[in-house]
């Protein structure tokens, strides 16, 4: 996503200049990429009803991940130089819950400033901390949901619904206030939701239950894994982003987005870049303890049952 001039708190990380050049008007390799995932979708869910549910139910959800991380590329100017014709390839809504346009806003939002709001609630629409003082108001049970939130495994079974809900009950506000793009985009989105489960139940004869339950929401669960560990709150803003050296195969999934610091310090570089970038700034971000070098398997060894983050944001003006 376009950032200001300023050199972002991941750019600070690097002590060598990048050598990466500008992408190139048309990146074919994320056109060819789009066609694999697209294809890839249409063959799973037609064949989804003739293979078993263990094998169809995961396969799909990692393809609508896959989609979701090709969503992200097109945010982010790939692979046309059209927002039009990025935004036309990746706004089918695969699953479901959010529409294109508010995730594209939301996330060049994310983007703002050259990441010193990174992480603040009041600024960052993708920041995973409350407001201080949620805990102490709500009862029991919120605040044990909060703090599972905060924990893998708990980001991976409650993250999709909580990140769905309080994204939902955000938009029903602004549609109660009147706000008329609000409403015309979930009245386009309501179709294009529509025209994908006449697809999946109709053609395809998947229950929407069975859609919803066991692909669109672990595909978001696999989303909440790339994401757990992106950011975190610190008084240096160029200590808020991390990076995962995943396995190749999360690697391509998450289209290295999972090199988040490489991705925030050169936030136009298409995903099949982002490796050679990374590898001039790790050393010096190795030293910073921002890198988890033996991936998710570290991630998870960490912070499985033990809160990567607290609640609340610590800063009093976070």
């Amino acid at each position: 996503m376009e950032t200001p001039g300023d050199i972002t708190g991941s750019q600070r990380v690097s002590s060598r200049p990048s050598l990466i050049s500008a992408t190139d008007d048309l990146d074919m390799t994320t056109l060819r990429l789009t066609l694999v995932i697209y294809v890839g979708y249409i063959v799973l869910t037609l064949v989804f009803r003739d293979l078993p549910i263990w094998i169809a139910a995961p396969l799909c959800a990692v393809w609508l991940a896959w989609h979701a991380s090709l969503q992200h590329e097109t945010i982010h100017g790939h692979p046309t130089s059209s927002r039009r014709l990025n935004s036309a390839l990746a706004s089918p809504p695969l699953s479901l819950w959010i529409p294109y346009r508010i995730y594209r806003s939301t996330h060049l939002q994310h983007h703002r400033h050259g990441g010193r709001h990174l992480t603040e609630f009041s600024r960052d629409p993708e920041s995973f901390f409350m407001r201080p003082g949620t805990v102490s108001s709500s009862g029991p049970f919120l605040r044990a949901v909060f703090f599972a939130n905060c924990t893998l495994v708990g980001r991976l079974v409650l993250g999709p619904a909580l990140a769905a809900f309080r994204f939902w009950a955000a938009e029903m506000r602004k549609a109660r206030a009147g706000h008329r793009d609000c409403r015309m985009i979930w009245a386009r989105h309501a179709i294009a939701v529509a025209l994908v489960l006449l697809w999946t139940t109709v053609v395809c004869h998947i229950p929407v239950a069975v859609y919803v339950m066991f692909v669109v929401y672990p595909s978001i669960s696999l989303s909440q894994l790339r994401s757990f560990v992106e950011h975190r709150a610190d008084p240096e803003p160029s200590l808020r982003t991390t990076a995962v050296e995943a396995h190749p195969v999360w690697a391509l999934i998450f289209l290295n987005n999972n090199l988040h610091i490489a991705h925030h310090a050169h936030p136009t570089l298409p995903w099949h870049q982002l490796p050679s970038a990374w590898s001039q700034m790790r050393d010096s971000a190795m030293g910073s303890g921002l890198v988890f070098h033996r991936g998710y398997r570290q991630v998870a060894q960490s912070y499985l049952f033990r809160p990567v983050i607290s609640v609340e944001h610590p800063a009093k003006d976070g």
